[in-house]
């Protein structure tokens, strides 16, 4: 597939840090410094992803410190002025823990971030064992693609099977992900399938026709982001 990361597995980091559910606060806090991280997932014994403590977790303990629980009960959810006390991660952690598998589509993985807000997904099995971890900047990576990749990968997959013919009738040129396709497309319905597909490419931003012997505007499909 010409080097393109299509699934989960592709980006995800591999090496994780996580710890048990009996952690407590300043262990977490220490392993969150050490590791440079801004979350750690927390096991179960055997391995078992059963909920994530991120940095939002552990703040109501300093927020809360010299203030008034009362007052605050009022203003924020009550489960901040638990966390504020919390002393162990099966206290601080968010649960259950939204996770994804490692054969989820990069496209899957992002919705369920923004659907659920959160800024990384631990990755699992089948079982729900730790297999890695994906954030906003891994699904990112697709990005960092070459041009030439993505235009072989749109020549060999798409043109060659949407236009096939002794003669290539569409020419693929990509610019900073931007892909243009030039050539003779008369079909309408061919050039929307192949438009479809080509912005299903991961690292296309954009996609654009130049129709040759086309008396209409040039018939133009642009999207602004994945």
């Amino acid at each position: 597939m010409y080097g393109s990361p299509h699934i989960v597995s592709d980006v995800m980091t591999h090496t994780v840090v996580a710890v048990s559910r009996d952690a407590p606060f300043k262990k977490i806090v220490k392993t969150m410094e050490e590791w440079k991280v801004s979350a750690v997932p927390v096991l179960e014994g055997d391995g078992r992803v059963i909920g994530l403590v991120s940095e939002a977790d552990l703040l109501p303990k300093e927020e809360f410190r010299n203030s008034d629980p009362d007052r605050f009960t009022q203003l924020r959810r009550l489960s901040d002025l638990a966390k504020a006390g919390a002393v162990t991660a099966a206290e601080l952690m968010s649960s259950p823990a939204v996770t994804v598998q490692g054969d989820a589509t990069l496209a899957q993985a992002a919705r369920i971030m923004a659907q659920r807000q959160v800024k990384r997904l631990p990755v699992i099995d089948s079982e729900g064992m730790l297999k890695g971890i994906v954030s906003r900047a891994d699904l990112l990576k697709v990005f960092l693609r070459s041009d030439e990749d993505i235009a072989e990968q749109i020549r060999h997959e798409i043109v060659a099977y949407v236009f096939p013919g002794p003669e290539e009738p569409v020419r693929v040129q990509v610019a900073d992900g931007a892909v243009t396709l030039t050539g003779q497309a008369d079909d309408p319905s061919l050039r929307s399938v192949a438009t479809r597909l080509v912005r299903a490419v991961e690292g296309v931003v954009d996609v654009k026709w130049h129709l040759s012997g086309d008396s209409d505007t040039p018939h133009a499909s642009r999207t602004a982001s994945r």
